[in-house]
Protein backbone atom coordinates (compact mmCIF):
# COMPACT_ATOMS: atom_id res chain seq x y z
CA UNK A 1 0.00 0.00 0.00
CA UNK A 2 3.13 2.06 0.65
CA UNK A 3 4.04 1.84 -2.68
CA UNK A 4 1.05 2.56 -4.58
CA UNK A 5 0.81 5.70 -2.31
CA UNK A 6 4.36 6.38 -3.32
CA UNK A 7 3.72 6.31 -7.13
CA UNK A 8 0.57 8.13 -7.13
CA UNK A 9 2.54 11.04 -5.26
CA UNK A 10 5.57 10.91 -7.70
CA UNK A 11 3.24 10.75 -10.29
CA UNK A 12 0.88 13.76 -9.49
CA UNK A 13 4.51 15.63 -8.28
CA UNK A 14 5.59 14.88 -12.30
CA UNK A 15 2.63 15.73 -13.79
CA UNK A 16 2.32 19.40 -12.21
CA UNK A 17 6.12 19.90 -13.74
CA UNK A 18 5.07 18.73 -16.68
CA UNK A 19 2.34 20.94 -16.81
CA UNK A 20 4.48 23.67 -16.21
CA UNK A 21 6.65 23.46 -19.15
CA UNK A 22 3.49 24.38 -21.31
CA UNK A 23 2.75 28.00 -21.85
CA UNK A 24 0.20 29.48 -20.21
CA UNK A 25 -0.73 32.07 -22.32
CA UNK A 26 0.73 34.14 -25.43
CA UNK A 27 -0.34 35.87 -28.56
CA UNK A 28 -0.22 35.68 -32.36
CA UNK A 29 0.46 38.51 -34.77
CA UNK A 30 0.00 39.41 -38.26
CA UNK A 31 0.42 42.71 -39.84
CA UNK A 32 2.20 44.96 -42.74
CA UNK A 33 6.23 44.98 -43.01
CA UNK A 34 8.53 47.44 -44.24
CA UNK A 35 11.74 46.44 -44.99
CA UNK A 36 14.67 48.29 -45.94
CA UNK A 37 17.93 46.16 -47.09
CA UNK A 38 21.28 46.30 -48.52
CA UNK A 39 21.11 43.45 -50.89
CA UNK A 40 23.84 44.76 -53.66
CA UNK A 41 25.41 47.41 -52.20
CA UNK A 42 22.79 49.99 -52.22
CA UNK A 43 19.39 50.61 -50.15
CA UNK A 44 16.05 49.31 -51.26
CA UNK A 45 12.75 49.36 -49.31
CA UNK A 46 10.63 46.21 -49.59
CA UNK A 47 7.40 45.87 -48.36
CA UNK A 48 5.45 42.74 -47.27
CA UNK A 49 3.69 41.20 -43.74
CA UNK A 50 4.74 39.57 -41.02
CA UNK A 51 3.55 36.48 -38.48
CA UNK A 52 4.43 35.53 -35.19
CA UNK A 53 3.14 33.66 -32.23
CA UNK A 54 4.81 33.81 -28.99
CA UNK A 55 3.97 30.91 -26.41
CA UNK A 56 4.68 32.43 -22.87
CA UNK A 57 7.03 30.17 -20.21
CA UNK A 58 6.77 32.80 -17.62
CA UNK A 59 5.32 35.75 -17.39
CA UNK A 60 7.46 38.03 -18.75
CA UNK A 61 9.55 35.43 -20.80
CA UNK A 62 8.15 33.56 -24.33
CA UNK A 63 9.12 31.94 -26.88
CA UNK A 64 8.83 33.64 -30.48
CA UNK A 65 8.45 31.77 -34.19
CA UNK A 66 8.10 33.97 -36.80
CA UNK A 67 8.17 34.17 -40.62
CA UNK A 68 7.93 37.21 -43.07
CA UNK A 69 7.75 37.51 -46.43
CA UNK A 70 9.04 40.59 -48.00
CA UNK A 71 8.40 41.69 -51.83
CA UNK A 72 10.54 44.90 -53.88
CA UNK A 73 13.03 45.08 -56.79
CA UNK A 74 16.98 46.34 -57.26
CA UNK A 75 18.94 47.13 -59.62
CA UNK A 76 21.46 44.47 -59.77
CA UNK A 77 25.03 44.73 -61.88
CA UNK A 78 25.30 42.03 -64.82
CA UNK A 79 28.76 41.74 -64.47
CA UNK A 80 31.46 42.60 -61.68
CA UNK A 81 32.94 45.65 -62.79
CA UNK A 82 35.07 48.73 -61.38
CA UNK A 83 34.46 51.12 -63.58
CA UNK A 84 31.83 53.96 -62.60
CA UNK A 85 29.13 52.85 -65.20
CA UNK A 86 28.27 49.21 -64.45
CA UNK A 87 25.11 47.78 -66.51
CA UNK A 88 22.58 46.54 -64.63
CA UNK A 89 19.43 44.84 -64.59
CA UNK A 90 16.16 45.21 -62.62
CA UNK A 91 15.26 42.14 -60.67
CA UNK A 92 12.03 41.40 -58.92
CA UNK A 93 13.19 40.11 -55.28
CA UNK A 94 10.82 38.03 -52.79
CA UNK A 95 12.73 37.60 -49.33
CA UNK A 96 11.75 35.33 -46.54
CA UNK A 97 12.58 35.36 -42.77
CA UNK A 98 12.01 32.51 -40.38
CA UNK A 99 13.23 33.31 -36.99
CA UNK A 100 12.65 31.75 -33.45
CA UNK A 101 13.87 32.96 -29.73
CA UNK A 102 13.21 34.35 -26.91
CA UNK A 103 11.29 37.34 -25.86
CA UNK A 104 10.85 39.34 -22.62
CA UNK A 105 8.04 41.67 -22.14
CA UNK A 106 5.96 43.42 -19.08
CA UNK A 107 2.79 44.82 -19.31
CA UNK A 108 2.59 48.48 -17.70
CA UNK A 109 -1.22 49.82 -17.80
CA UNK A 110 -2.19 49.32 -21.98
CA UNK A 111 1.16 48.94 -23.14
CA UNK A 112 3.34 45.94 -23.40
CA UNK A 113 6.66 46.71 -24.41
CA UNK A 114 9.25 43.80 -25.26
CA UNK A 115 12.74 43.59 -26.46
CA UNK A 116 13.50 39.88 -28.26
CA UNK A 117 16.76 38.26 -30.11
CA UNK A 118 15.78 35.94 -32.82
CA UNK A 119 17.97 33.42 -35.19
CA UNK A 120 17.22 31.39 -37.90
CA UNK A 121 17.38 32.01 -41.86
CA UNK A 122 16.28 33.90 -44.72
CA UNK A 123 15.98 32.59 -48.35
CA UNK A 124 16.00 34.91 -50.94
CA UNK A 125 14.04 34.29 -54.88
CA UNK A 126 14.51 36.29 -58.16
CA UNK A 127 13.03 36.56 -61.22
CA UNK A 128 15.16 37.18 -64.69
CA UNK A 129 17.27 33.57 -64.13
CA UNK A 130 19.00 35.39 -61.23
CA UNK A 131 18.16 32.16 -58.99
CA UNK A 132 17.96 32.20 -55.75
CA UNK A 133 19.94 31.62 -52.23
CA UNK A 134 19.21 30.93 -48.22
CA UNK A 135 21.22 32.29 -45.41
CA UNK A 136 21.96 32.29 -42.01
CA UNK A 137 20.07 35.27 -40.25
CA UNK A 138 19.41 37.42 -36.84
CA UNK A 139 17.44 40.18 -35.38
CA UNK A 140 17.35 42.20 -32.44
CA UNK A 141 14.62 44.34 -32.11
CA UNK A 142 11.45 45.29 -30.03
CA UNK A 143 8.12 47.40 -29.87
CA UNK A 144 5.25 48.04 -28.09
CA UNK A 145 1.36 46.41 -27.93
CA UNK A 146 -1.09 48.95 -27.23
CA UNK A 147 -4.13 47.05 -25.39
CA UNK A 148 -7.36 48.16 -27.38
CA UNK A 149 -9.56 45.94 -26.20
CA UNK A 150 -9.36 43.06 -23.66
CA UNK A 151 -7.73 40.24 -25.85
CA UNK A 152 -7.15 42.30 -29.11
CA UNK A 153 -3.58 44.96 -29.33
CA UNK A 154 -2.04 46.96 -32.04
CA UNK A 155 1.72 46.12 -32.52
CA UNK A 156 5.00 48.56 -33.42
CA UNK A 157 7.93 46.36 -33.99
CA UNK A 158 11.19 47.61 -34.96
CA UNK A 159 14.26 44.96 -35.73
CA UNK A 160 17.61 45.19 -37.04
CA UNK A 161 17.97 41.71 -38.96
CA UNK A 162 21.11 40.71 -40.77
CA UNK A 163 21.41 38.14 -43.51
CA UNK A 164 24.11 36.68 -45.45
CA UNK A 165 24.12 36.41 -48.38
CA UNK A 166 27.10 36.31 -50.54
CA UNK A 167 28.10 38.68 -47.86
CA UNK A 168 26.87 41.06 -44.91
CA UNK A 169 23.42 42.56 -45.23
CA UNK A 170 22.18 44.88 -42.40
CA UNK A 171 18.43 45.44 -42.30
CA UNK A 172 15.92 47.58 -40.92
CA UNK A 173 12.35 46.15 -40.60
CA UNK A 174 9.07 47.89 -39.46
CA UNK A 175 6.12 46.40 -38.27
CA UNK A 176 2.57 47.11 -37.57
CA UNK A 177 -0.43 45.06 -37.10
CA UNK A 178 -3.21 43.18 -34.72
CA UNK A 179 -2.08 41.20 -31.64
CA UNK A 180 -4.61 38.65 -30.41
CA UNK A 181 -3.90 37.45 -27.14
CA UNK A 182 -4.73 33.93 -25.39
Amino acid sequence: MRKIGLIVFVLALLSGLASAQIPTSGNVYVGYSYYNTDLSGGRSSFNGWTASGEGKIFPFIGIVGEYTGTYGSENIPLIACAATFCPTTNVSLHEQTFLFGPRVSVSVGKIRPFAEVLIGGAHLSANNGVGSDTSFATAIGGGIDYKIIRPVAWRLQVDYVQTRFSGTQNNVRVSTGIVIRF
